[in-house]
């Protein structure tokens, strides 16, 4: 048997966040059986909400950033970048890119969203509302930066466009 140390970081994280994304999905599951898909994606959302607030203050505390205000492009890459790589794994087969000045482009591998395989396997994939780019959303919100993202997502980009990618617009204060 390993011990906790003899474990390589990466594939802890990558365990880690297996666990916690399955426990996200398993908490869905359980609120739509019980109260309906409506109450699901309703809930879900404001707990990402409320998650953005928590996990971009600790994110910033174990990064050593400190809570200055993001004012401006390059500070909001960076941010992101160890951001991203402290909460997201590779199962996920998230993508992102910065093409150009205040532009976020993403898309999932292999063109298909990890959380839009879970709906389908639920079979709510037609209902579902999207919380992988709800909760990116929230980030840029916490940090006080407007955006315009296209296309818009409602509902479940994968399930009605038959691929989850977009650009989000950044503006500055």
């Amino acid at each position: 048997m390993k011990t906790i140390d003899q474990i390589d970081i990466h594939v802890l994280k990558e365990h880690l966040i297996k666990n916690w994304m399955t426990h996200d999905g398993m908490w869905f599951y359980h609120v739509y059986q019980k109260y309906g898909i409506g109450a699901a994606n309703e809930l879900n959302k404001a707990a990402i909400k409320a998650l953005a607030a928590f996990e971009t203050q600790r994110a910033r505390q174990l990064l050593g950033i400190g809570q200055e205000p993001i004012t401006n492009f390059n500070q909001l890459v960076e941010y992101l970048n160890a951001s991203f790589r402290l909460s997201t794994a590779e199962f996920m087969g998230f993508t992102y890119q910065f093409p150009r000045e205040n532009v976020i482009q993403w898309y999932f591998n292999n063109g298909e969203c990890f959380a839009y395989k879970g709906m389908r396997r639920l079979g709510v994939a037609d209902s579902y509302e999207c919380g992988v780019i709800y909760r990116v959303l929230a980030w840029l919100e916490t940090a006080g930066i407007s955006y315009e993202v296209s296309p818009k997502v409602t509902g479940c980009l994968q399930h009605s466009t038959g691929k989850c990618a977009g650009e989000i617009r950044l503006f500055f204060p």
